[in-house]
């Protein structure tokens, strides 16, 4: 960081310096153009006087030779001109890249440094408390009911470590291998049974789920892409809501596109916010005093695999309070590929 700051100031010392001496340059050859102007007018008006041609200025001043002269030495003055102006605006261009790589270069070494305190956070309070229930059970005889409390605690703290590496090698897999495996996947159902899971692990969180179609919503997608992208927006949904959430998720049809719609009544996002949040590892706040869970991966693999569906994804404001994520599949399967697709998946149910 420190080592960025002195090449940046180095950076600006270095194009001041380029612009004074250009400056003085540039002065240096306008004061010589025109000292060479008055000497080769002098000149002229010296030997035309010798040949006796030289009658008053006025006169003189209209001589084809001067004229020629003059015309030189404006064309000379442009030049300089152009060339200055050429220079100052490379400068300023150069500046402007130098400006742009420093805030790129310290937002990414933000993000890089919030990651790795969010990471090690992450990783190490899981297999701590992992840890603490198998001592406990090694230490001290327990009743079944503590038994099965302490159990249970263990087995969600298992989940969030399986789910943290599974993000993590999903985050890797996105900038280089990944291939969604496209089949028919009920969209309504997938997201009946992740609701109704999330709900069974958050019991006082409230969501709801609408949809506009009564039979199911069958798309041609990659289910584990589809369960990835609805249940990071839900429990980014419930992370960023104060207890009890209370939050919505809707299915319909719109313009030819299957929408998916996740609103809660959270904190919100910023404006500035709002145009980073799908970057690799990015968070909202400060990672030193951040109280959420989190690495900054669930909603840059959500985009990424989106965008592998040709889909969007958008975020908005949810009046008066909280924020909306809006994802949108285009339908453009044939219906009898789709049904046939429908079928298959069905029998394999049975």
């Amino acid at each position: 960081m420190e080592k960025n700051v002195r090449l940046r100031i180095l950076s600006y010392g270095v194009i001041v310096y380029l612009l004074l001496a250009f400056s003085w340059w540039s002065i240096l050859l306008f004061v010589k153009n025109k000292d060479a102007y008055l000497a080769k007018a002098e000149l002229l008006r010296i030997a035309l006087a010798a040949e006796g041609l030289y009658i008053d200025e006025a006169t003189f001043r209209q001589n084809e030779a001067f004229l020629l002269i003059e015309r030189e030495y404006q064309r000379q003055e442009w030049m300089i001109m152009g060339e200055a102006g050429v220079f100052v605006i490379s400068l300023i261009i150069a500046l402007s890249l130098i400006n742009r790589s420093y805030h790129k270069e310290m937002e990414a070494a933000q993000q890089r440094r919030n990651f790795l305190l969010s990471i090690t956070h992450e990783l190490k309070s899981p297999i701590a408390s992992i840890q603490l229930v198998l001592e406990t059970f090694l230490r001290r005889q327990l009743s079944p009911s503590k038994v099965e409390a302490l159990s249970s605690s263990a087995l969600q703290e298992t989940q969030r470590l399986n789910q943290l590496v599974n993000n993590l090698l999903l985050s890797a897999k996105l900038e280089t291998a990944y291939q969604p495996f496209f089949e028919a996947v009920d969209l309504k159902e997938l997201i009946t049974q992740l609701v109704t899971m999330l709900q069974t692990k958050h019991p006082k969180a409230d969501i709801q789920f609408y949809s506009s179609e009564q039979d199911g919503v069958w798309i041609e997608a990659d289910r584990m892409g589809l369960t990835s992208i609805i249940l990071n927006l839900l429990e980014n949904a419930l992370k960023y809501s104060e207890a009890p959430a209370d939050l919505e998720i809707s299915l319909q049809e719109i313009n030819g596109h299957w929408q998916i719609q996740v609103a809660d009544h959270g904190i919100g996002i910023s404006d500035k916010d709002k145009e980073k949040i799908f970057e690799k590892f990015y968070r909202v706040g400060n990672e030193d005093t951040r109280k959420t869970k989190g690495t900054g991966l669930g909603l840059y693999i959500v985009k990424e695999i989106v965008e592998a569906h040709a889909g969007t994804i958008s975020v908005t404001d949810h009046i008066p309070r909280g924020t909306v994520f809006t994802v949108q599949f285009p339908i453009s399967d044939p219906p009898e590929n789709l049904a046939s697709k429908m079928k298959r998946a069905l029998d394999q149910k049975v």
